[in-house]
């Protein structure tokens, strides 16, 4: 049987001795990318053995968006949930108290929000430890991640951020602009709209390992080794993330911000004494790019109180997608009262985008 852990071990540490520069660049990114093609075959074969992948936890997925709350056993995630919700998540002083997905519900500028306290994660989470496959697995299905970090353990940070990267989540990253295109024949053509730090013949040496010898690539946008790997494998989880620092209290003021610096965390919180919970809902909120639009029907007042909660950016069309299928079709024309707007009741078309607090009014034939 082939030894992949045997074969990745040598690679990286064939990559811990080498020192990184210009010249070893290109040598760099084919072990990277050795390193990749093993864990995929690894994962693959984990898969064949077993009849199944990663085993998530079942839940039920409720309200505008669902949040998952991460981080190490005993950082104050069940604490958290219950200042953040209503549920009743079991808090002891003692480790790996919860073992199993509670949900609960926040309630907040109008939206309404899943949070998810999840089994903390360990160290070697992502190889299986400590039932960490199934806890990494709950994230794929999540819209937002609070990363949860101990003050007393700033460490837990880089290890949490480690084992979500093994696992195919990139917390706070954009998936990079890149489109690959496979042809039968005529090599890698590459197309750049912008200098990359990545030369075009390690793109091409990078995408030989995977076993793609002809393509059209085009990129958009910054684009390192690393970013380069994760397209070429796909089913990679971009979300997007908040850094909290817990037991905010525990601490001196002087200790706290370092930490909160060290880990250029968002927000540092003490749920049990509310301190700062309103920021990290408001971050939540807007990390999830949430905006509230109040519908109106013609002739009656709007309802101010149940806001439709969509994107940021999205426009009466996605709007009436959102409501019913046949609105798109039989769309008129729409009248909106807002800061999008030129003037109150503006008559507008489905290409008009809404922003936060806009009331609409949609015509159909």
């Amino acid at each position: 049987m082939v030894d992949y852990n045997g074969q990745i071990k040598e690679l990286e540490d064939e990559i811990k001795k080498t020192k990184y520069n210009k010249a070893t660049q290109g040598h760099f990114a084919i072990i990277k990318a050795k390193i990749a093609v093993l864990k995929e075959k690894q994962e693959s074969r984990s898969v064949q053995k077993t009849g199944k992948s990663d085993h998530g936890y079942q839940v039920r997925r409720s309200g505008n968006a669902t949040v998952i709350l991460l981080g190490f056993p005993s950082t104050g995630k069940s604490t958290l949930l219950n200042a953040l919700t209503d549920a009743k998540s079991e808090v002891a002083a003692y480790a790996f108290t919860t073992l199993s997905v509670i949900p609960g519900m926040m309630e907040y500028r109008q939206a309404k929000i899943q949070v998810l306290d999840v089994p903390g994660i360990v160290a070697g989470a992502a190889s299986g430890k400590g039932r960490g496959k199934e806890v990494l697995a709950v994230i794929r299905s999540a819209d937002l991640v609070v990363v949860v970090v101990d003050v007393n353990h700033p460490e837990h940070y880089p290890a949490i951020m480690r084992e979500a990267a093994e696992s195919g989540i990139r917390i706070n990253k954009i998936r990079p602009e890149v489109f690959i295109k496979k042809t039968s024949k005529g090599g890698i053509l590459i197309g750049k709209t912008l200098k990359l730090e990545v030369d075009d013949e390690t793109i091409r040496n990078v995408m030989r390992e995977f076993k793609i010898n002809s393509a059209e690539v085009l990129i958009r946008s910054p684009l390192g080794v690393d970013d380069l790997i994760d397209v070429i494998e796909g089913q990679k989880k971009y979300i997007p993330g908040v850094v909290c620092v817990t037991k905010a209290d525990a601490v001196g003021s002087g200790q706290l911000q370092k930490v909160v610096s060290e880990l250029k965390a968002d927000v540092a919180i003490s749920a049990e004494n509310n301190y700062h919970l309103t920021e990290l809902k408001d971050l939540i909120f807007d990390r999830l790019d949430f905006i509230r639009v109040y519908l109106k029907e013609p002739k009656k007042e709007a309802d101010m109180l149940e806001p439709l909660i969509i994107t940021r950016g999205s426009t009466i069309g996605d709007v009436c997608s959102k409501l019913h299928k046949d609105f798109a079709n039989k769309f008129r024309f729409a009248r909106v009262w807002g800061k999008s707007t030129k003037f109150p009741g503006q008559k507008l078309m489905l290409a008009h985008a809404l922003v936060d607090g806009d009331i609409l009014e949609i015509h159909v034939k």
